[in-house]
C-alpha cells in the first residue's frame, strides 16, 4: 500500500509555518488533554491538534475498519495493537481530510469547531500506556568516551559490545511527558577518596541525548522476529531525555550496571513520528567489524538521518546549545536491537518501549551527555548568562529537538523539555 501522505507537494488548508515540524507530510499520533477536560487521541498539523475522536465520530474514517471508540482513549495502545496497515490507511485518509484541495472538513465550519484546536488550549499527555521500557547502549562514541573515563582507556570498550546491542530493562513508572519538571534524586554516593557510602542528593545530575521507537505486539512469549521482519512491528520515535544521576551511578553500576541512577526520569516527546513519516530519510549506518552474528546481518538502508540538539536554560535566561548531534550515528539500528531483544524469546507489546541509548557523534561538540562534552566536570560549559555548567544546576531547563529535513519536506519532533528542581520534600 503507497504511502500517500508522503507526497512531498501535498498542502494543507491549515496554515503551517516553513519551518514547523510538522506539515501535512509529518501527521505524528499523540494525546491530549482539551479546555473541556476531555482526553482524546490526536495529530498535529502546524500549530493545530486535531481530534481523531470526534473525526471518527463525525464519520471521517468511513470505509477503514475500526472500533468504535478507537480514537476516544486515553492511550494509543490500541491503534498501534491494530498493526501497520491501520496506521498506513489512517495516516493517508488524514493526509486527504487536510488537503488544501479537499473542501469536505475544510468548508464545515461547524465540524472544524470541534475537530481543531490551537495547540496552546491542549495539554499534552503521554502518549501510550508503556508496559515496559529497555534502554539500550548503542553508540560506539559514547560507550567509548564512557569506558575511557570509568575504566581501562586503552581497551575502552568491553569485548562484548560489537557483537550485541547491550541493553538493559529500566523503568516505566516514571516515564513523563515534556514539560513535567522532576526532582533531583537522593541516593549512595561515595566521595572522593572516602571508602564508606554517604546518603544524600546527587551532585551530578546529567542528561542523556536519545531517542526512542515505540512498538506494537511483536511476537509470543518464545517466538524470536528475524532482523528482516522487525521495522514492521515498530509504530514510530520520540525524543528521550533519559537523566541520569552519575555519581549514585559509579558507585552503584557494578556489578549489575544501571539502577537508581537512571530510573528516577525519564522525559519524552509527546508526539509519535511515524516509521512511514521518516521513511524518506533512511540512510546507512555505520560499517559494523566484526561482522555481526547471522541473526543480526542486514543490508541496506536501515537508520535515519535525524538531526539531533540539546540546550540548557537557566532560570529567566536565554537557552544555549551545548550539544548538536544525529541519529545516524548509532552503531546498532533499531531492527538489530529489536531482534535481539526477542532472540531469546522475550515477549515485546503494544506501548512497549526501547531507548537508543545516548547518541554522541565524533566531535566534541556533538557528544550526547555533560558527562562527555565536560568530561567528567574537567572542562566546563560556558552558557550564555556567563554562569558555566559541569552538570545540570537546580531550576535549569534542559531542552532536546530533532527533525529530518531534505530539499523538499521538513519532520521534526518537537521538543522535549524538562526542568530540574531540588530534591523533593516532604
Amino acid at each position: 500500500m503507497p504511502i500517500t501522505a508522503n507526497n512531498p507537494n501535498r498542502k494543507s488548508w491549515l496554515e503551517v509555518a516553513s519551518e514547523s515540524d510538522f506539515p501535512i507530510q509529518n501527521i505524528p499520533f499523540g494525546v491530549f488533554l482539551t479546555k473541556e477536560n476531555v482526553v482524546t487521541v490526536g495529530t498535529r498539523i502546524g500549530d493545530f491538534a486535531i481530534d481523531l475522536g470526534a473525526l471518527q465520530q463525525l464519520d471521517y474514517f468511513n470505509g477503514i475498519e475500526l472500533t468504535d471508540d478507537m480514537f476516544m482513549q486515553d492511550t494509543l495502545n490500541d491503534f498501534i495493537s491494530d498493526g501497520k496497515k491501520t496506521w498506513r490507511l489512517v495516516r493517508n485518509r488524514i493526509a486527504d481530510i487536510f488537503d488544501a484541495e479537499n473542501p469536505e472538513l475544510r468548508d464545515n465550519a461547524k465540524h472544524k469547531k470541534v475537530i481543531i484546536f490551537n495547540m496552546k488550549d491542549v495539554e499534552m499527555q503521554l502518549p501510550v500506556l508503556i508496559g515496559d521500557y529497555t534502554d539500550f547502549y548503542s553508540s560506539k562514541e559514547h560507550a567509548t568516551n564512557v569506558g575511557k573515563m570509568f575504566r581501562d582507556p586503552e581497551n575502552a570498550l568491553l569485548p562484548n559490545w560489537l557483537h550485541i546491542p547491550v541493553g538493559y530493562h529500566g523503568r516505566s513508572s516514571t516515564i513523563i511527558p515534556s514539560g513535567i519538571p522532576i526532582h533531583r534524586p537522593m541516593g549512595q554516593t561515595l566521595p572522593n577518596g572516602e571508602t564508606t557510602p554517604v546518603f544524600g542528593p546527587s551532585r551530578l545530575v546529567d542528561f542523556e541525548l536519545e531517542t526512542a521507537f515505540i512498538t506494537t505486539d511483536v511476537n509470543i512469549m518464545g517466538e524470536n522476529i528475524p532482523v528482516n521482519e522487525a521495522e514492521d512491528y515498530i509504530f514510530g520515535m520520540v525524543l528521550l531525555n533519559d537523566w541520569s544521576a552519575r555519581d549514585i551511578q559509579k558507585w552503584e553500576y557494578i556489578p549489575l550496571g544501571p539502577f537508581l541512577a537512571k530510573n528516577f526520569a525519564s522525559s519524552i516527546s509527546p508526539w509519535i513520528v511515524t516509521m512511514d513519516a521518516l521513511e524518506p530519510f533512511k540512510t546507512k549506518s555505520p560499517k559494523q567489524e566484526p561482522t555481526p552474528l547471522p541473526y543480526l546481518q542486514q543490508k541496506g538502508k536501515h537508520t535515519f538521518d535525524i538531526n539531533l540538539e540539546v540546550a540548557i536554560q537557566p532560570e529567566n535566561s536565554l537557552p544555549t546549545i551545548v550539544s548538536q548531534s544525529n541519529f545516524k550515528y548509532l552503531y546498532w539500528t533499531m531492527s538489530q536491537q529489536l531482534a535481539h531483544h526477542t532472540s531469546n524469546g522475550c515477549r515485546v507489546n503494544s506501548g512497549d518501549m526501547m531507548g537508543s541509548g545516548t547518541i554522541s557523534g565524533p566531535t566534541e561538540d556533538s557528544f550526547g551527555s555533560m558527562l562527555e562534552l565536560t568530561w567528567g566536570g574537567k572542562n566546563p560549559i560556558k552558557l550564555k548568562d556567563g554562569s558555566e555548567r559541569k552538570f545540570i544546576n537546580d531550576f535549569d531547563t534542559v531542552i532536546m529537538k530533532g527533525y529530518c529535513k531534505n530539499s523538499q519536506v521538513r519532520i521534526g519532533f518537537g521538543e522535549v523539555s524538562s526542568k530540574l528542581l531540588p530534591p523533593f520534600v516532604r
